[in-house]
C-alpha cells in the first residue's frame, strides 16, 4: 500500500466521480465503465486539474460491481498511471450486502466513501445502520484508509459527531466531508 499524499490543510482538494452507480451505459454512451476507459478519464481529470477519483467499479456487464478482483486491478491501474488519490465507494449500489461493502476496504485504495446514516434514495433505501457505519469507521483506522464522509441529511452531521465522539479521528487526523445533495428521496 502505498502512503497517502500529505496534503496542505489550505489546498484545494479536487474531486473528481466519473461512474457514479445509478447512470447506465444505455444512458449515457461517454460513462467510463472499462477500466481502460476509467484510466483514461482520470489521467484526462488529473491533467484538468483533479487531485482524487472517486470510483465506482463496473463489470464486463457495465454494472456496478463490489467484486475484489476488479476493486483490486482498479486501484493498482490508478496508482499506476495517475499520481490521483484513489477513493473506492463502500456504497457500491443501493442493493449490495453490508459484508460485502466492508470488503471494498481489502483493495487498499488511499480513501474511501462513508454514508452517516441510511437514507431514502430515490426510490429504494440505501441502508447504513449505525454498526456498520462503526465497523467500517474503525476498519478504515485500522487499514489506513481516509474516509470521507457521505452526509446526506443533517442527522447525519449528528451521527458524525457520535462517531468522531466514540472513535476517535479518522486516519489522517483530517476530517473530510461531502455533502450529497438533490438526491431524490
Amino acid at each position: 500500500m502505498r502512503d497517502m499524499p500529505v496534503i496542505p490543510s489550505d489546498a484545494l482538494l479536487i474531486t473528481v466521480a466519473p461512474t457514479g452507480a445509478e447512470t447506465t451505459k444505455g444512458d449515457c454512451p461517454q460513462l467510463p465503465t472499462t477500466l481502460e476507459e476509467l484510466v483514461a478519464t482520470a489521467q484526462a481529470c488529473e491533467a484538468a486539474g483533479a487531485a482524487m477519483i472517486h470510483v465506482h467499479v463496473r463489470d464486463a456487464e457495465h454494472r456496478p460491481t463490489l467484486d475484489l478482483g476488479l476493486l483490486t486491478a482498479t486501484v493498482d491501474a490508478l496508482h499506476e498511471t495517475t499520481d490521483l488519490v484513489v477513493q473506492l465507494s463502500t456504497g457500491g449500489s443501493v442493493h449490495d450486502p453490508l459484508e460485502q461493502r466492508l470488503k471494498v476496504l481489502d483493495a487498499r485504495p488511499d480513501s474511501c466513501s462513508l454514508t452517516m446514516g441510511t437514507t431514502n434514495f430515490g426510490d429504494d433505501v440505501f441502508s447504513n445502520p449505525w454498526p456498520f457505519v462503526c465497523e467500517l469507521y474503525q476498519l478504515s483506522q485500522e487499514r489506513r484508509v481516509v474516509p470521507e464522509f457521505e452526509l446526506f441529511d443533517l442527522g447525519h452531521v449528528h451521527t458524525l459527531n457520535r462517531l468522531l465522539d466514540k472513535y476517535g479521528a479518522p486516519y489522517g487526523g483530517k476530517v473530510h466531508c461531502d455533502f450529497v445533495m438533490g438526491v431524490p428521496g
